[in-house]
């Protein structure tokens, strides 16, 4: 028994440890940000937002940062809309070769990152796309779709199938179950897969180097920064790109949070003894 709480604190430690090693280097990066000092060296200089402007004040940076912003507004729409209907197809559909068509939906984040790019490039230059946005909005919605993908089927997988067919009994057509049953019970879980979908194009580098061409988003502009020469700015972009990320699945989370909680029943309150006169 006295071996419990050793074994608890020690599992504590641990993961307290596998945290500090993954987000050493973000807060690093974040450090080195406000450091005046070019190089990023002990002790540290001053305060500084010098790093900041210059990014800023960039018009490469604004126009890569635009372009990402508008990929992944773009791809995780898509991906959010593809998401749901497969999972739904999932859901409502029993048809031969189904565990296939899961593990084929479920694919591309499985695959590595260079080999998806390399396809992605030979493929969309045989349609004359390779090297525009347009691109790298449809390799980004083939990465992105999975992740919503997931995310619905956990929801459906919570819908009681009655209440469709129910809607079925009283007249409803198909579309008018889906959109009045499904969509309402989905819409926060669809809400959440958005902004992670956006999370998840707006840090991908390696498939938008390899479909961009000269559209570079904001990951592929910080390679630029690294050829040739060690810049500071690089740590303000990456602040700023990781601040970004982590707000976007922190709203998502939040999301979803709020509505299991709000689902979670609520046990009645216990009654209050009767005072006696």
């Amino acid at each position: 028994m006295k071996a419990r709480p050793a074994l608890a604190a020690l599992l504590k430690a641990y993961v307290v440890l596998v945290l500090l090693f993954l987000f050493a280097p973000l807060g690093a990066s974040l450090v080195f940000s406000f450091n005046s000092d070019r190089f990023p060296t002990l002790p540290l200089g001053s305060f500084t937002l010098e790093w900041y402007r210059a990014v800023l004040s960039d018009e490469l940076v604004r126009e890569s940062l635009a372009h990402t912003a508008r990929v992944s507004v773009l791809s995780a729409t898509l991906s959010t809309l593809l998401g749901f209907a497969a999972a739904y197809t999932d859901y409502r559909h029993e048809f031969l070769g189904k565990r296939f068509y899961l593990a084929l939906g479920l694919l591309p984040p499985t695959v590595p990152a260079i080999i998806l790019g390399l396809a992605m490039l030979a493929y969309l230059s045989r349609l004359g796309l390779a090297g525009s946005w347009v691109a790298i909005v449809i390799a980004h919605t083939v990465i992105c779709t999975p992740f919503a993908m997931a995310l619905a089927r956990l929801r459906l997988s919570q819908v009681d199938r009655s209440l469709e067919a129910a809607a079925w009994n009283l007249g409803a057509a198909p579309w008018a179950a889906l959109r009045h049953v499904i969509l309402p019970f989905c819409a926060p879980t669809l809400l959440g897969a958005w902004l992670l979908t956006m999370a998840v194009s707006f840090d991908e580098f390696a498939i938008a180097w390899f479909v961009g061409g000269l559209h570079e988003t904001l990951p592929v502009r910080v390679l630029g920064f690294l050829q040739g020469q060690v810049s500071p700015r690089i740590n303000a972009i990456g602040t700023l790109v990781f601040a970004v990320s982590i707000a976007l699945v922190a709203v998502a989370q939040s999301v979803l949070a709020r509505r299991l909680s709000l689902r979670r029943p609520r046990t009645p309150a216990a009654p209050q003894p009767k005072t006696l006169p």
